[in-house]
């Protein structure tokens, strides 16, 4: 099983908060792992909001191999971040070599670009440096954005916590927004890339459940979009259909939620939008998804979300108080974090509904 959460606050927040969420469900999953994507970053990082930030764990080699690709690019390191490791006797974790956090500088040549060429120059050097990476299993880089970093790691939660030091508060390290799981891939081989939340151009997803249109969404994403690439989960679908119908086509939210579960033929019929999801269901039938599963998103401009299958066949809660707001598999993770909120006000999702918090915390739900 997945467990999965995230975290929403009108202020900066510890790491520590998402390690706390997850610890209070920790019956539902295996402890065989834990991942996170911060975004709109606080601590050492708050000051580099509009600048690239790569991260990456990798061998002392690896950690060349990305230097030279960026440096021939024309890209200029600013600031480098890595956290202070404590390895311990008997903790359960398979740490790699390095762990770095890098700032760059954009080219010179790309001073004036417009935002989309500095987009997909971000996505080309990513890939540049995955595929450097794995031709002698070098390191793993899991996302290269402003104002994002990622962390995935193997091993137990609550090692790889006192691993990375991440249990005790510090002003280093802080977000607004915080996703994380507590799983590796189990299902089949262990592979970094394939732990949730995963990212892309500023989009997050991350899931609890399976995709039995796994094969289905795959081989008509990988024609879509030269960023979706990998498919070490069938979660990872999730998130190119996300981004490829907020990104590519430019469609309001609401619709990802038609594609992914479109609604019977007997329902569409009786709406006046019946045309356009009409239209949806015979163009993108290959992007809709099967199987128990309940996914969490985050939008490049801080939309936070949750939606779930056609069946609702697994959990999700979303509670919230003024200034924080969480989404989560179980309700014990909002008690640990949020005691004080208004628990009437707690929403468990449908299976026709999307969950959008906006970034002033107010809550919206979206019927389908």
């Amino acid at each position: 099983m997945c467990r999965i959460g995230a975290i929403k606050s009108k202020n900066y927040l510890h790491p520590s908060k998402a390690l706390y969420l997850m610890r209070s469900q920790q019956k539902g999953h295996d402890n065989s792992g834990f991942a996170m994507v911060m975004q709109d970053l606080g601590g050492v990082f708050e000051n580099y909001k509009d600048l690239p930030i790569l991260s990456l764990a990798c061998t002392d080699r690896g950690m060349k191999i990305a230097d030279d690709i960026l440096h021939e690019a024309g890209f200029v390191r600013m600031m480098q971040w890595t956290p202070e490791v404590t390895p311990q006797p008997g903790l359960k974790i398979e740490p790699m070599p390095n762990y770095i956090f890098e700032v760059v500088q954009y080219p010179k040549s790309y001073k004036y670009a417009p935002k989309d060429e500095k987009e997909e120059l971000l996505v080309d050097m990513r890939l540049k440096i995955r595929q450097a990476l794995e031709e002698n299993s070098e390191g793993y880089v899991y996302s290269f954005w402003p104002d994002v970093i990622t962390l995935k790691e193997i091993g137990d939660p609550t090692d790889i916590g006192e691993y990375f030091g991440l249990w005790e508060e510090n002003d280093e390290l802080k977000a607004k927004i915080i996703t994380a799981q507590c799983r590796q891939n189990t299902n089949y081989d262990i592979v970094r890339y394939a732990a949730h939340p995963f990212f892309l151009q500023g989009y997050t997803a991350l899931a609890n459940g399976e995709n039995t249109f796994y094969e289905k969404n795959k081989n008509f994403q990988e024609k879509l979009y030269k960023g979706y690439i990998g498919f070490e989960s069938d979660s990872q679908c999730f998130l190119y259909t996300l981004h490829y119908i907020h990104k590519i086509l430019k469609w309001p939210l609401i619709y990802y939620k038609h594609v992914i579960t479109p609604l019977p033929f007997e329902d569409i019929e009786k709406r006046e939008d019946r045309e356009v999801l009409k239209k949806i269901r015979a163009s993108l039938a290959h992007l809709e998804i099967n199987g128990p599963n309940t996914i969490i998103g985050v939008l490049p401009d801080g939309t936070l979300f949750t939606c779930c299958d056609s069946k609702k066949l697994r959990p999700v809660v979303v509670g919230h108080t003024d200034d924080t707001a969480i989404i989560t598999s179980e309700v014990t993770g909002i008690n640990e974090l949020l005691p004080d909120r208004d628990w009437e006000k707690d929403i468990y999702p449908h299976e026709r509904e999307m969950v959008v918090i906006n970034n002033n915390l107010e809550v919206e739900r979206w019927q389908q």
